[in-house]
């Protein structure tokens, strides 16, 4: 089962649009223009519930070679 992430390479604002793309398998576009038109006819609901979800969902884990990892060469 895939978990929900807010991602780290395809963010606009916090990556919760890109995240919900990559849980969903689409184009992070097409989230990001139903985002669009559901906030212009929510009267703020969908805002609001962005900010919270933003909030909820963790950011998507990274690996890399940085100075904690083991593959780092420092």
């Amino acid at each position: 089962m895939k978990k929900l992430y807010r991602s780290v390479t395809n963010k606009q604002i916090s990556g919760l649009c890109g995240g919900i793309a990559e849980w969903l398998g689409i184009d992070p576009t097409v989230v990001r223009l139903v985002a669009v038109v559901a906030v212009m006819f929510s009267f703020g609901t969908v805002v609001a519930l962005y900010l919270i979800a933003s909030l909820i969902v963790p950011k998507e884990p990274t690996y890399g070679f940085g100075p904690d990892d083991q593959f780092s060469s420092y």
